[in-house]
């Protein structure tokens, strides 16, 4: 049974159970207010009646995290995914609740936990500049949901018998509207560019709804641009792989898993490999078709980079990469925005990153084909739809707003409906009278009429 003890500020449940040694221990647990430590009381008792108690453990959410890494992350996750968990954990979760204990969590405490994000500044490493002062909700969503994840495992080790992640109240995301060219602004930038890979790209991009790593990871093997294929309408590029940058610890701690090929280092003592490797979701890996020009842009392209491979021979290294640097090796995304923001300043356009180029081509598709999610979705690669309806709200409006003057045109524009009454019965009509004076002026007035009459006459006399 147990027990509560009150003391100064605050009250102390106590009670007796038996650890995973088969050893009797007795443990005191805090509660700021009486009812708490009441409810704790009655939750203990019943647990410890029904079985269900689970002994007090002494674990940190620091070590928790390193078991959670160990025996579910290195299994389930990419190297992208693992280095950005591994960022979150070491940046925003340990620094702030890493010392307290796991069974201590509730969900109460996960609140403050919230709270303190919201005024914890964000973190800058050597690759990545932080874009906002302080962590933002998007950053806190993502932090929730990886501590959600490792809560549940917890529940499934037995560690704990809730998770107090469940049902979070996050700050709202407001999905802010896109900064995006118009298709005359991206005309005008595609006139003024000088630089042939970026050429490339943009196009890929506004086209094909293409990611940043889904372009520079397109291979020629996956480009079909045939004659037949364009004649047919039947050009397209499959998209199954990306280039990104991995930690080399991510690499050598989960192996090869999704990943093609690992880029040899210009430098090798650097932390980071270039890497071709398999996309995030199954929903990525799609096949997009090419506008016509697109597929004659490819190919004069492809016709350009064989020369230059013709030229440069053995110095040129082949991988086969649609958008690479002129020796053929991978073009790092950093060198395609670096071109994107002077080509931006040269022609004098608004200020948009590159990645806006293809929420410009989704804008662009749902007005073309009048707000078809399923298969703009298609073009995109988002695994959820709700991605889609969130982000580009605007653009459905306004076709929402279309359907309203359609309505109003298709339906209201009738007579006004306060005036419709139901329909009255007809009046009974009064026998037809034939007047005669009327037939024979019109029988005068066109022979055509008379002649026609007395056929018919003539038809329908009895034969003698």
């Amino acid at each position: 049974m147990a027990s509560i003890i009150k003391r100064k500020k605050n009250y102390s449940v106590v009670y007796n159970y038996v650890d995973e040694n088969g050893e009797t221990k007795q443990k005191w647990e805090t509660w700021h207010t009486h009812k708490e430590a009441l409810k704790r009381k009655a939750e203990i008792e019943n647990q410890q009646h029904t079985g269900t108690f689970l002994p007090p453990s002494n674990q940190t959410i620091t070590e928790f995290l390193y078991d959670f890494v160990s025996l579910y992350g290195e299994k389930k996750w990419g190297v992208s995914m693992y280095d950005s968990q591994t960022a979150l954990i070491a940046n925003y979760i340990n620094p702030i609740i890493g010392d307290m204990e796991v069974q201590a969590v509730t969900p109460r405490a996960v609140d403050g936990y919230i709270q303190t994000l919201q005024k914890t500044k964000s973190v800058s490493t050597k690759t990545r500049k932080a874009v906002t002062t302080y962590v933002s909700d998007k950053t806190i969503e993502k932090i929730i949901k990886l501590l959600r994840c490792a809560f549940k495992q917890a529940v499934r080790w037995e560690i704990i018998a809730r998770n107090p992640f469940d049902n979070v109240i996050l700050p709202k995301t407001e999905y802010a509207k896109r900064d995006i060219w118009t298709a005359d602004m991206i005309r005008l930038a595609l006139d003024k560019c000088t630089d042939s890979k970026l050429y490339v790209a943009m196009n890929l991009s506004f086209a094909c709804s293409l990611r940043m790593g889904e372009i520079l990871g397109l291979t020629w093997e996956n480009v079909h641009i045939s004659d037949e294929d364009i004649a047919a309408d039947n050009a397209y590029v499959y998209i199954d792989k990306e280039l990104t940058r991995a930690s080399k610890r991510a690499i050598e701690t989960l192996g090869e898993k999704d990943i093609y090929y690992i880029f040899t280092p210009l430098m090798p003592n650097t932390s980071t490999r270039i890497v071709l490797k398999k996309p995030k979701t199954d929903s990525s890996i799609r096949k997009v078709w090419l506008p016509k020009t697109l597929a004659y842009i490819l190919r004069e392209w492809k016709k350009s980079q064989d020369e230059l491979k013709g030229f440069l021979g053995d110095e040129y290294q082949d991988f086969d990469l649609v958008v690479a640097l002129p020796n053929g090796r991978p073009c790092e995304d950093r060198i395609i925005l670096k071109e994107f923001a002077k080509l931006r300043e040269d022609a004098g356009l608004p200020k948009v990153i590159f990645h806006s180029l293809r929420h410009s081509s989704t804008t662009y598709k749902l007005k073309l084909n009048h707000g078809d999610l399923k298969a703009t979705q298609g073009d995109t690669g988002h695994a959820e739809i709700d991605m889609i309806t969130s982000i580009y709200a605007h653009i459905l409006d306004e076709d929402r707003k279309v359907n309203a003057q359609k309505f109003e045109t298709a339906f209201y524009a009738k007579p006004d409906l306060r005036n419709v009454r139901p329909p009255e019965e007809p009046a009974k009509s009064e026998p037809a009278t034939l007047d005669l004076e009327s037939l024979v002026e019109q029988l005068q007035k066109s022979p055509e009429l008379a002649s026609a009459l007395a056929a018919l006459i003539a038809a329908q006399a009895p034969a003698k």
